[in-house]
């Protein structure tokens, strides 16, 4: 059995419409329910939701390629570019600033149309030293014919087994440009569907010596974006593809053998984003429930900057007992005056006293207050 691109027209892709259906409706609705909660939030809360997503899809896409960054360096590399208070000071290296150029630039400008210029300069930020590990690499341009046949193996030596074989370099030019025409027109396709669409004909092109998957699914996160019409990520399709990382492979290994009729690829990608989505809530749950102690506690009167330093302190992962010392401790000031704040934030329902006391009387976030709303 051949591969699809050997097909002639092999970009004449159908899909079976009574089984997609069901599967966009319900991605949609879940989209929608999710962006609806997250913009009742603040800009702060929304900015360090995004910043969290966006850290991960970074992080995710590269691990599905056996590529392990720093989180901590792509947290702090979004945070600068994106202007926000909140990612920390950690150095950078070139690599993890490659990868976050090209990820902002997919989901920040997703309006712009898609150029092999942008392409060229996805691939250049994704290899800034012209290596691919210890391999040099051709950067910033298609593959070329020296790289063929461009294989995706695996098995040891002597006994690897060929997963897929790309359409031959000098076909790039062509097939990329039909693909870039493709994806800049308009054709009624729904934004969600097409994601998948070009997922799936960058990969079967594989125009470059490496990349092709980060890129690939860097262009189904700009479609993903346009889908929204936002620069705020609150989900990550890379997070949960790498969850999934067997299956994908398996799914696009068995989409490129056989006929033009792909719908056995969208559907599992529309479930995969739709497990994204769903699991969005429990990834953010941290932001949440930021938001509902915030409101609870914006709903009466005003607390003090010292209240308010402690609360976040909480919120954002203190760890052990808040004791009074403790909270005069964070808080610079007196035994005396902690007592009393805390007393304060008891009778708001913000605090509640642990169970035991005497010397080791502690104290925790209430837990009617502490549990993320509803939708």
């Amino acid at each position: 059995m051949g591969y699809i691109h050997e097909l002639p027209h092999w970009t004449d892709l159908k899909w079976d419409n009574a089984r997609l259906l069901p599967l966009l409706a319900d991605v949609r609705h879940r989209q929608g329910r999710l962006l609806g909660r997250m913009e009742r939030l603040g800009f702060q809360l929304r900015a360090e939701a995004s910043l969290k997503t966006l850290t991960s899809d970074v992080v995710k896409s590269s691990a599905i390629e056996g590529e392990v960054l720093d989180a901590a360096q792509v947290r702090s590399s979004i945070a600068r570019r994106l202007g926000l208070d909140f990612g920390g000071k950690t150095k950078v290296s070139r690599d993890v600033e490659g990868v976050v150029e090209m990820m902002l630039d997919a989901t920040q400008n997703y309006a712009e149309p898609l150029t092999e210029e942008r392409l060229f300069g996805w691939h250049s930020s994704l290899f800034p030293t012209g290596r691919s590990g210890m391999r040099k690499i051709t950067v910033g341009a298609w593959r070329k014919p020296e790289a063929d046949p461009m294989q995706v193996v695996s098995g040891p030596e002597g006994r690897e087994r060929v997963h897929f074989e790309a359409p031959t370099a000098h076909r790039i030019p062509g097939e990329i440009a039909a693909m870039l025409d493709w994806f800049n027109s308009d054709q009624g396709t729904d934004p969600v569907l097409k994601a998948g669409l070009a997922h799936f004909r960058c990969v079967t092109i594989h125009p470059f010596e490496d990349g092709n998957g980060r890129i690939s699914r860097a262009i189904a996160d700009l479609v993903l974006a346009r889908a929204e019409g936002t620069k705020d990520r609150f989900y990550s399709m890379s997070a949960q593809i790498e969850a999934e990382k067997k299956q994908y492979y398996l799914n696009l290994e068995q989409s490129q053998k056989g006929d033009t009729d792909i719908t056995s690829w969208l559907e599992w990608f529309l479930s995969c984003l739709g497990r994204a989505v769903v699991g969005a809530e429990e990834g953010l749950t941290g932001v949440l429930r930021k938001a509902k102690i915030w409101e609870h506690i914006n709903s009466q009167a005003p607390i003090n900057d010292r209240q308010r330093k402690v609360i976040n302190l909480l919120l954002d992962g203190f760890e052990g007992k808040l004791s009074t010392s403790k909270y005069a401790k964070l808080a610079d000031c007196s035994a005396d005056t902690a007592l009393r704040d805390i007393g304060v934030l008891m009778e708001r329902g913000v605090l509640v006293q642990d169970k035991g006391g005497g010397r080791n009387t502690s104290y925790s976030l209430m837990d009617s207050v502490d549990q993320p709303g509803g939708p």
